[in-house]
C-alpha cells in the first residue's frame, strides 16, 4: 500500500534538537521516522561558518545517535562554472551550497515481493519516504531533490536531478556525502574487494575502504555503510574526511557523465542491535533496486558447480559423473578452454582444448548436469554479440566473467549491458575478480553470484572466514570457491563443509581445487549432496564478527545449519528455536573427529530434536559443525 502525505514540519517534540543548532533555517527541517518508530532521520538547511546555506542530516535509533550532523553535497563541474560566474564566486563552490528550499512531500510503502530465488522466499518492502526539493536561487532551471527512504533496517538517501530543459547534460566530479559517527566507532576495513579485513578506528586509513563497510559503535549498536542500485555511475567507496574527525565520506572512483533526469546510487546506512542482525537485514539492498526485468525466467536455475580441471572430453565426462553422483547441477570449463585468455587475439567462439563440446553438452544433458564456460574480459568485450547467441546454440547454461574491470562509469555500464545480453540469450552469469554487487540480482536475476571476496583461491585462515558473513556477504551473494580435498586448506574439513550453509551463493562452487579422483565417497558428503543453494528462510543463530558464526537456512520442510569458528577453539550452545513448533526432526550432525578412520576426520551422528532442543558443541581451532535437519514424517 502506498499513501502520499504532506510532509510535516518540526512536529516531533522529542527530536527537536535541530532547533538548537546555530543558523538552522526552521522551515527546511524535515523529520522522517521508520515504520516502527525506532529510527528517526532529520534533514535540514543551516548556515555554515561562512554564512552559506548547506544541507545536513542526522540519524538516531531509539534516541541514540547513529549519524551525527553530516553534510550532503555533490559537485558538478560544467554547470558549477556557469553558476560561479553568475554568482561571482570561486568555481569550487559546492553544488548543494545556497540551494533554495521549495517543498517536501512524503509517502509510505508497505508491501512484499517474491524473488525468483534468494535467502528468503518472501521479502518485506516497508519504509517511510520523503522527497525534499531544492533549486538554485540564481537559476531556477537547476533543480535537485534529495530522496530519503527510512526502513526499520536503515536509512537510504540519494540525489535526484529532475529534467532540465535548458541544460540536460551534467558532469559529476565528486560526491561528498558525509557520515559523521559517534566517537569510538571502529570500521571493518578492507582496501579492495579481495583484500583482508581489519578493525580500525576512524583515522589513519591507507586509502578508501570497500563497501559494504560494517561499523561497531561505542554505544553498543552496529551500522553498515553500503551502496545500492549503482547503475551507469562510478563506484563509490568510503574514505575518511580530511577536515572532520570521526567522519567518513563517499569517495567516487571517478567522474560521471549524466543526462537529466537521473538519480545517483543510494547511500545506505544499515542499523542493528547486533552484528548478526545486519546479516538478516540485507534485503534492504535488493529493495532499493528495480523489480525483475526478465520476462521469461524458467532457464534460471540455481545449483552447485564443480570446476573441470583437465580441459579434456574424458575429464569432462568424469566430472559430470561425479556431479551427478553428488547432486551437483553444473560443471565449469575454466580459462584456456579457448586458448590463452589474457589477450585480444584469442577467439572465444572456438574450442581449442581437446574437448568435444557437443558430446560433453549432450552427455551432461543425459545426466542432468549443465555446462558453464569461463570467458575473460578481452573476449567478452570483443565478441559478446557473437559468442552469447553461439553459446545458447551450444546448450551452455552460464558464463563466468573473468578479470572484469571495475570502478569507472564506463565499466559499470559495460558490466550491466553484458548481463542484459546474457539474459537475452538465456545465460546465467557469475562475475569474478574485484566486482561487488549492489542489489542488481533483483533486476537481473540471471546474475547469480560474484566474487569480490578473498575466498579459497587465496586460501585465507578461519578468522577471515568468520569475518565475511558480517562484511562482504551483507552486499549479496558471493562465490567463495569452497574446497574439500586440497592440502592448501587452512581449516578443518567440517569448517569447509559448514561453509555451504553459512555462505550464500545461488551458484555455489564446491571442490574448487579438487579432482573427482581424490574423493573416497566420504560419508559426510551427504551434507553437500542434500543442501540446496537458495532458501525460504535465513536465521543467524549466534555470532561475533571475526570470532564465530552460526547460520540456519530453511528449504521446504528441512533446515541446514553451518557453524564456524576462527583460529581459536571454543564451546558454543546452538539453540534450535528456529525450528517449526510442533514438528520433530532428525538432526544429522557432521563434526570434526580425530578418531574417524578417514583422511577428512569428520564424524557423523543422528539425533531427534525439536524447537526446544539445544546442542553443546566443541569446536576445534579453525573448526566447524554442520547439521541437516530432516523433518520426521
Amino acid at each position: 500500500m502506498i499513501r502520499t502525505l504532506t510532509m510535516t514540519l518540526c512536529l516531533f517534540l522529542g527530536y527537536s534538537f535541530a532547533f538548537a543548532q546555530k543558523g538552522l533555517i526552521p522551515q527546511t527541517l524535515q523529520t522522517i521516522k521508520s515504520p516502527d518508530g525506532k529510527l528517526v532521520c532529520q534533514l535540514y538547511q543551516k548556515l555554515d561558518k561562512k554564512g552559506h546555506k548547506a544541507i545536513f542530516y542526522t540519524l538516531t535509533y531509539n534516541s541514540t545517535p547513529i549519524i551525527l550532523e553530516s553534510e550532503l553535497d555533490i559537485q558538478l563541474d560544467n554547470h558549477l562554472s556557469e553558476l560561479a560566474m553568475a554568482l561571482k564566486v570561486d568555481k569550487t563552490t559546492k553544488w548543494c551550497e545556497d540551494m533554495e528550499f521549495l517543498r517536501a512531500s512524503s509517502s509510505e510503502v508497505d508491501s512484499v515481493w517474491k524473488p525468483l530465488y534468494g535467502e528468503r522466499s518472501v521479502i518485506k518492502n516497508r519504509y517511510s519516504a520523503a522527497t525534499i526539493a531544492f533549486q538554485k536561487s540564481s537559476n531556477h532551471d537547476y533543480k535537485m531533490d534529495i530522496q530519503v527512504r527510512l526502513y526499520n533496517e536503515g536509512l537510504a538517501l540519494r540525489y535526484y536531478f529532475p529534467e532540465n530543459p535548458k541544460g540536460s547534460y551534467y558532469q559529476i566530479t565528486a560526491e561528498n556525502t558525509e557520515f559523521s559517527l559517534p566517537a569510538g566507532t571502529t570500521a571493518f576495513y578492507t582496501q579492495w574487494a579481495q583484500g583482508k579485513y581489519q578493525e580500525l578506528p576512524l583515522k589513519d586509513w591507507v586509502d578508501s575502504g570497500e563497501r559494504p563497510m560494517s561499523l561497531r559503535l561505542a554505544n553498543g549498536l552496529w551500522a553498515c555503510l553500503a551502496e545500492a542500485e549503482m547503475v551507469n555511475y562510478a563506484r563509490g567507496k568510503f574514505a575518511l574526511s580530511k577536515t572532520k574527525k570521526n567522519t567518513i565520506q563517499t569517495s567516487l572512483y571517478g567522474g560521471v557523465d549524466a543526462i537529466t533526469y537521473f538519480g545517483t546510487p543510494w547511500r545506505v546506512i544499515m542499523v542493528a542491535e547486533s552484528e548478526g542482525q545486519l546479516i538478516e537485514n540485507n534485503d534492504i539492498l535488493l529493495n532499493l533496486n528495480p523489480a525483475n526485468k526478465i520476462a521469461k525466467t524458467d532457464w534460471i536455475k540455481p545449483g552447485k558447480i564443480i570446476r573441470e580441471m583437465t580441459l579434456t572430453t574424458q575429464g569432462a565426462k568424469d566430472a559430470i559423473d561425479f556431479a551427478a553422483k553428488n547432486n551437483l547441477q553444473y560443471i565449469l570449463f575454466d580459462w584456456k578452454w579457448y586458448g590463452p585468455a589474457l589477450t585480444w587475439d584469442t577467439d572465444a567462439a572456438k574450442v581449442v582444448a581437446p574437448i568435444d563440446m557437443p558430446a560433453v553438452v549432450e552427455y551432461g544433458k543425459q545426466k542432468g548436469v549443465g555446462i558453464w564456460l569461463y570467458v575473460n574480459l578481452q573476449s567478452l568485450v570483443k565478441q559478446a554479440d557473437e559468442i552469447f547467441p553461439l553459446y545458447k546454440k551450444w546448450g551452455i547454461k552460464g558464463i563466468k566473467f573473468g578479470f572484469v574491470q571495475v570502478g569507472s562509469q564506463h565499466w559499470t555500464t559495460w558490466v550491466e549491458e553484458a548481463i542484459k545480453k546474457c539474459a537475452a540469450n538465456d545465460l546465467m552469469v557469475n562475475i569474478h575478480d574485484d566486482w561487488r554487487p549492489t542489489g542488481e540480482m533483483r533486476t537481473y536475476p540471471n546474475l547469480m553470484t560474484a566474487e569480490g571476496i578473498r575466498g579459497n583461491e587465496e586460501m585465507p585462515d578461519a578468522s577471515h572466514n568468520v569475518m565475511l558473513p558480517f562484511t562482504r556477504y551483507i552486499g549479496g551473494a558471493a562465490d567463495y570457491t569452497i574446497c574439500y580435498y586440497t592440502n592448501r586448506i587452512k581449516t578443518t574439513h567440517a569448517h569447509q563443509l559448514a561453509m555451504a550453509a553459512v555462505y550464500y551463493s545461488p551458484i555455489q562452487t564446491l571442490f574448487w581445487y579438487d579432482k573427482p579422483s581424490q574423493s573416497k565417497d566420504e560419508p559426510e558428503l551427504e551434507f553437500w549432496r542434500k543442501i540446496p543453494t537458495t532458501w525460504d528462510e535465513t536465521k543467524v543463530v549466534n555470532g561475533k564478527i571475526g570470532e564465530y558464526i552460526t547460520i540456519a537456512r530453511k528449504s521446504g520442510n528441512d533446515w541446514f545449519l553451518g557453524c564456524m569458528t576462527n583460529n581459536a577453539a571454543r564451546k558454543l550452545t546452538i539453540d534450535f528455536s528456529f525450528l517449526t513448533v510442533g514438528k520433530k526432526y532428525k538432526a544429522h550432525l557432521y563434526f570434526d573427529d580425530a578418531n574417524v578412520n578417514t583422511t577428512t576426520k569428520v564424524g557423523m551422528k543422528t539425533i531427534s530434536v525439536d524447537y526446544t532442543s539445544k546442542l553443546e558443541v566443541d569446536l576445534l581451532a579453525s573448526g566447524g559443525y554442520a547439521i541437516w535437519f530432516e523433518e520426521e514424517k
